[in-house]
């Protein structure tokens, strides 16, 4: 049937997308926006309950969804959930590449193992690689199609910590710019997103208190981020409202990565913190 909506009749995958007792992912957000837009949405996560909450949601809402399990480090794993996508729908329209990995030991040069390395490249880069591959010929057929990859701000500057996220996010942006350039007179959209902290499922359960009070110090808005608030962006850059944007690297980080270092400390010596 038609569906009205700013993705109407479109087929979407999204990766990584969840839902569990402290709310949604990155996402999980963005699959329920899509669904609630008119898109057709299949999401793929290594957690079955999440998965099929996610959907039951998203069902309940009026939406259509289905859902498979995914291991982004696994080529097997992302072939077949491509293919279940095409024999579920019959196209492909949508690619949000939204798996990610964060692993405990992913700390400092001396400290992070080669394992940990290669497994957060094999889901990070490689993975969003993979998929991006193996659904650009169903977007070919269709004409053309919208890749979404959600990259992060620790691939814009050093931290602490986290070494091999950081870096694998990087190779996600140079991807982006490449699919975009391959592809993009084909009709082939490729953008990058660049969270900042989001309070998502996984930050509300991971992140310290004290750690987010240096996030909110940090952060120019007077609010930390939400899932919604990078839904939003990947459903505005996977429309057609997006035509002429290709090959961006978007920050959508509240402003986290757009003033000096110390700004927030010098605002606070001058008396004019909010």
């Amino acid at each position: 049937m038609n569906r009205t909506g700013r993705v109407a009749n479109k087929v979407a995958i999204v990766t990584g997308a969840g839902l569990n007792e402290r709310g949604l992912n990155i996402g999980g957000a963005t699959a329920r926006l899509l669904a609630r837009e008119g898109a057709s949405v299949l999401v793929g996560t290594r957690t079955a309950a999440d998965a099929e909450r996610l959907v039951d949601s998203i069902r309940a809402d009026g939406g259509i969804a289905h859902w498979c399990i995914l291991d982004q480090g696994d080529e097997l794993s992302i072939r077949a959930m491509i293919d279940l996508c095409i024999e579920r729908f019959g196209v492909l329209d949508i690619l949000i590449n939204n798996a990610v990995a964060v692993l405990p030991d992913d700390t400092t040069l001396q400290d992070t193992s080669i394992a940990t390395w290669e497994r957060t490249f094999a889901v990070n880069a490689r993975g969003t690689f993979l998929a991006s591959q193996l659904a650009l010929p169903h977007m070919l057929a269709r004409g053309g199609g919208a890749i979404v990859n959600v990259s992060s701000g620790s691939a814009m500057a050093g931290d602490t910590t986290r070494i091999a996220y950081g870096s694998s996010k990087a190779a996600i942006n140079t991807l982006t710019k490449y699919i975009a350039t391959q592809y993009g007179k084909r009709n082939i959209r490729c953008n990058a997103i660049l969270p900042g902290l989001v309070l998502s499922s996984k930050a509300k359960r991971d992140v310290p208190p004290e750690a987010l009070r240096i996030f909110e110090k940090q952060t120019l808005t007077p609010y930390l981020g939400d899932p919604d608030h990078i839904g939003w962006l990947a459903l505005f850059l996977a429309s057609d409202e997006a035509a002429f944007i290709q090959g961006a690297v978007i920050p959508a980080d509240g402003g986290l990565l757009q003033h000096q270092t110390y700004s927030a400390d010098m605002s606070e010596l001058m008396g004019t913190a909010g």
